[in-house]
């Protein structure tokens, strides 16, 4: 397991993966359980120590999974 930006850029440029199927669950203070759900589509920008969507910006501390199709890419509480 890499870390958060190398992982999503891999996903995005290398490869046979689509970064659609991507799903990302991050700490998301106020959503149901605190967790939010995005698809690897919403991502807009991938930055050195944040990615943005069109309504946010998630610093990569607070990732938690990246889940494509069914293969676990990241999780961080099995870490």
């Amino acid at each position: 397991m890499g870390n958060v930006r190398d992982i999503l850029n891999n996903v995005k440029w290398h490869g046979d993966k689509d970064i659609k199927k991507v799903k990302i669950w991050y700490l998301h203070r106020g959503a149901p359980n605190d967790i939010k759900i995005i698809f690897g589509n919403e991502i807009t920008s991938i930055g050195k120590s944040f990615m943005e969507t069109k309504t946010a910006t998630i610093p990569y501390h607070r990732v938690l999974k990246i889940v494509y199709e069914n293969e676990v890419l990241f999780d961080r509480l099995r870490m």
